[in-house]
């Protein structure tokens, strides 16, 4: 089965495009937002945008938001395939939007921030489709460019039935790394595929996709 390689922060149609095109199979759009980040898009614009991309690829509303009824409504609107609750959303409320939304994948985002952060993989594994593990600062829930401890992502792997998603400052140099030592069913990146001014870089994406289909990974 082809690995879950997902880019991030994509703004634009010719950014979706360019993305698809260098070997990504899923894309994020950062879609109500409460903490800081600079790519995120409206619901209007990820909706244009998912409309200009292939059936076959993933798209996911990733967002901050955390009352169930409001994060259904955008992804209806963006009419995206998965969402990604990047906040700590309660159980109860991703209860609530797997009913609101049964065909719609949910993936659960875990920070990574110390021995807590499996605890917490345990407590939403039964309820989602996949984890996702990400670094954060004091004020950004993902795009730090920061990796965390893949020692404890390892054992989250280990411990988790479900599959588990690797992110968190990974870039063309560090993946096969990560992919290693974590052994993910798939890898997100955002800022490590960035040029300077915030737009993609298609080279590091076709580079990112590239170490990530040579590495093994789990099916999923």
């Amino acid at each position: 089965m082809e690995p879950f390689i997902k880019v991030c922060g994509i703004q634009t149609v010719a950014e979706a495009l360019g993305a698809i095109d260098a070997g990504a199979n899923t894309l994020g759009f950062l879609i109500g937002l409460t903490h800081r980040a600079e790519d995120g898009i409206s619901a209007a614009t990820g909706k244009t945008i998912v409309e200009a991309v292939p059936d076959h690829i993933r798209t996911v509303l990733v967002t901050h938001l955390l009352d169930a009824a409001e994060i259904a409504e955008i992804a209806r609107s963006v009419g995206v395939r998965a969402i990604q609750i990047h906040d700590d959303l309660p159980v109860v409320g991703v209860l609530e939007l797997r009913r609101l939304l049964p065909d719609v994948e949910l993936i659960k985002a875990i920070h990574v921030t110390g021995e807590d952060a499996l605890q917490k993989a345990q407590e939403y594994e039964e309820y989602v489709d996949r984890l996702l593990l990400d670094s954060r600062t004091k004020d950004r829930l993902g795009g730090t460019g920061q990796t965390h401890d893949w020692n404890l992502s390892r054992k989250i792997v280990q411990t988790v039935s479900i599959p588990v998603i690797l992110a968190g400052g990974l870039k063309p140099e560090n993946v096969a790394t990560a992919i290693g030592q974590v052994r993910p069913a798939g890898i997100d990146a955002n800022s490590g595929l960035e040029q300077p001014d915030g737009t993609k870089d298609f080279d590091k994406i076709r580079a990112f996709a590239r170490f990530g289909r040579q590495c093994r990974f789990p099916t999923t």
